[in-house]
């Protein structure tokens, strides 16, 4: 499949499917014409990086990942659970940063709605 129907399939911008590739995240073969040709398994592969993209994982950790899926869905194999727990850890204490930003934030507004 080309490129412009791998984006229709999957809703996935041209752009975005072409950083993938540059990623090492999808792979394709060039046509005699040159043009990116995909295999049946490209929507499968592109489904799995955006649910670990809309995981917060940085496409360098979803590299690492790609080789550890399981069948067709997005589940990982086992020894890949620490890595994933790392990463969670990560956005637990991203959260609590936020959060403490967020409180001093509205202290500030309060204070400055007061005056």
């Amino acid at each position: 499949m080309k490129i412009g129907e791998l984006s229709r399939e999957t809703g996935v911008a041209v752009r975005l499917l072409r950083y993938y590739e540059a990623q090492g995240l999808l792979t394709s073969r060039r046509s005699e014409g040159g043009h990116r040709l995909y295999d049946s398994a490209a929507p499968a592969t592109v489904t799995r990086i955006r649910t670990l993209l809309a995981a917060g994982l940085p496409t360098k950790v979803i590299h690492e990942l790609m080789p550890c899926f399981v069948g067709d869905g997005t589940e990982l194999q086992a020894c890949v659970l620490d890595h994933l727990r790392t990463q969670y850890a990560e956005l637990d204490s991203r959260i609590a940063g936020l959060t403490r930003a967020r409180a001093a934030l509205g202290g500030i507004l309060e204070a400055s709605v007061r005056a």
